[in-house]
C-alpha cells in the first residue's frame, strides 16, 4: 500500500506502508523522518519497546512521535505515528489502526 501522508508542516509524501499486527502503535521509520525532514514531537510520557516475543527492543524507549494525516484513497485519518528504527517500509499501520478501521482481511 502506498498512502499519502500529510505532516503538520504541510508536507505531502507518498510512503510505503504495511499492516503489522505485531506493532501496538502505528510507527514511522526514523530513516524516513530524517530523510524527508519530517518534524517530530516529544511524547508526554515515554514508553518501553518490546518485541512480540517479550524481549526488549534495541531502541528500548520511544521518545517521539509524528502527528500526520494518512490518505489511502478510501479514507483520510489523523494518526500519531511513533518514531522507531524499522526496516523494509516507511510506515507500519499497527494494532491501533486495525482497531480503528476494522478491515476484512482474507
Amino acid at each position: 500500500m502506498y498512502p499519502t501522508i500529510k505532516t503538520k508542516n504541510g508536507k505531502e509524501l507518498k510512503v510505503k506502508a504495511l499492516i503489522n499486527l505485531g506493532y501496538t502503535n502505528t510507527t514511522i521509520a526514523r530513516k524516513t523522518v530524517k530523510e524527508k525532514g519530517i518534524p517530530t514531537k516529544l511524547l508526554p510520557k515515554l514508553f518501553d519497546v518490546y518485541n512480540s516475543n517479550g524481549s526488549r527492543n534495541g531502541e528500548k524507549i520511544i521518545k517521539e512521535f509524528v502527528p500526520l494525516k494518512i490518505n489511502s484513497n478510501t479514507y483520510i485519518k489523523q494518526f500519531d505515528a511513533v518514531v522507531l528504527e524499522i526496516k523494509k517500509t516507511d510506515l507500519f499501520l499497527g494494532h491501533d489502526w486495525l482497531v480503528e478501521h476494522n478491515p476484512e482481511i482474507d
